[in-house]
């Protein structure tokens, strides 16, 4: 697929390392040729310098040879104009970053998707719906919706309280619960394999399973005793970030603080608010910590824009007493650094969430979503299963093992389905996969053979 990305700073720059190693021809623009340089000589990548909004620049990348163009400048009114142009170059699809919730949340005459832009991205409010996830099912360390939230990828970090320490899938301690659930990936040391009969957990282990959000909030009860419970949730930074995971907060019984330390921020976030209380204090401030009533049974998001600051409040929380910690962190730099020193629960990359939406104009007709995981290499996917498919009326025993790729679930009539051994498969299922690094590709060629 030629994919055209217009804008080369951090989010077109992880966008094209992500495209370039599925092995898609890409072609950047951008108005500073430094930034290009920078992916000429990282990348096999194509680079026009230029402003995306203009034709002459779109002409000069071949605009219309594209199958996909995204626009993920810093600038909305950049991106939409650069997608009206693809449109009215016959470009298939068309993606548009964009921060202004005026733009995003338009309806009638000035929605944007009838003009000829397919989907149109706010990564903060992508990031989000991630932190969100995670906070309303306390213990897990990921949590992604698929088949239309109803269910649930789930990833736990083993305990020594945990019952599942040296259980195996074989002599599962709990066997009415392993019936309604699927695990799909376990990782130790780095190194990830997909779960069989006679796989161990170890303390320290990540764990990943399949189900719907009733079956796994109850395994979570049972395999993490000691998990938190989250009666307070405070959230440093009041910007698009902060707001919006306080506006998802509020579907959920928790009490929510906000720290802004600018007043006109401050204000705008108490206006829109129902339920949350803003604090006009520095979050770096400890006395501010007092005032949000920081305890055990705290959670504590980090959501300013600064990296380190974001670090460091986390640090600081957590001294506090605060049960978990998730931060925002925009430079992929830190994340291996974050990940051996256990310095945060959580940390999540606006960036990675806009990629993960962006990724169903990827992958093909037949693949309803797909999402990359933040704390485990690979890969969910959603998949219609085609009549013609080599896999349709047959058992997923009778398929076979998959090569570094699992299936966990199906939904058939609106009802989630644990994909076992003697499961026959329909045309028309919608089938969750796992697939490990550079198996996904090898996954869906099987499956359609």
């Amino acid at each position: 697929m030629r994919i055209l990305i217009i804008g080369a700073g951090a989010a077109g720059q992880q966008l094209a390392t992500r495209l370039c190693q599925e092995r898609h021809d890409v072609v950047m623009v951008d108005r500073n040729p430094a930034a290009l340089a920078e992916m000429e000589a990282q990348l096999d990548v194509l680079t026009v310098t230029g402003t995306g909004a203009s034709p002459a620049t779109l002409q000069t990348a071949e605009v219309a040879k594209a199958d996909l163009v995204v626009a993920v400048t810093n600038q909305d009114e950049v991106n939409i104009l650069a997608c009206l142009l693809a449109h009215a170059a016959g470009v298939t699809h068309k993606v548009a970053r964009i921060s202004n919730t005026d733009y995003i949340h338009s309806a009638g005459p000035f929605d944007l998707k009838p003009m000829g832009i397919d989907l149109v991205i706010s990564q903060k409010e992508e990031c989000a719906q991630d932190l969100f996830n995670v906070l309303r099912l306390p213990g897990t360390i990921e949590v992604v919706d698929v088949l239309d939230e109803h269910a649930v990828v789930a990833g736990i970090k083993i305990d020594m309280d945990s019952p599942m320490a040296m259980a195996t899938l074989g002599q599962f301690p709990a066997p009415d619960l392993i019936q309604r659930i699927r695990f799909i990936a376990q990782q130790r040391a780095g190194k990830v394999e997909i779960p069989r009969g006679d796989s161990q957990f170890m303390i320290g282990d990540d764990v990943y399973l399949v189900g719907e959000p009733r079956v796994v909030s109850d395994f979570l009860r049972w395999a993490y005793p000691e998990r938190p419970r989250f009666e307070r949730i405070v959230i440093a930074g009041g910007g698009d970030l902060g707001f919006h995971l306080a506006h998802l907060l509020e579907q959920i019984d928790v009490d929510t603080v906000i720290l802004e330390p600018d007043d006109q921020r401050a204000g705008y976030c108490a206006d829109r608010l129902d339920r949350a209380l803003v604090l006009q204090v520095d979050p770096l401030d400890p006395d501010s910590f007092e005032e949000a009533g920081i305890a055990a049974d705290t959670a504590f998001v980090a959501a300013t824009e600064d990296d380190e600051n974001n670090i460091i409040c986390c640090l600081l929380a957590e001294k506090r007493g605060a049960s978990f910690t998730a931060a925002q962190v925009t430079k992929t730099g830190y994340a291996p650094i974050i990940n051996s020193l256990s310095l945060l629960d959580r940390a999540v990359n606006p960036y990675t969430s806009m990629i993960n939406a962006i990724s169903r104009f990827i992958r093909g007709a037949h693949i309803a979503a797909a999402a990359n995981l933040y704390s485990l290499p690979g890969e969910i996917l959603e998949v219609s299963l085609p009549p013609e498919s080599p896999w349709a009326n047959q058992s997923i025993a009778q398929i076979g093992a998959l090569r570094h790729a699992i299936i966990s679930s199906i939904m058939r009539n609106n009802k989630v389905i644990p994909a076992t051994g003697d499961l026959v498969l329909q045309p028309g299922d919608r089938l969750v996969l796992f697939a490990q690094p550079k198996a996904a590709q090898r996954a869906l060629v099987q499956m359609r053979g």
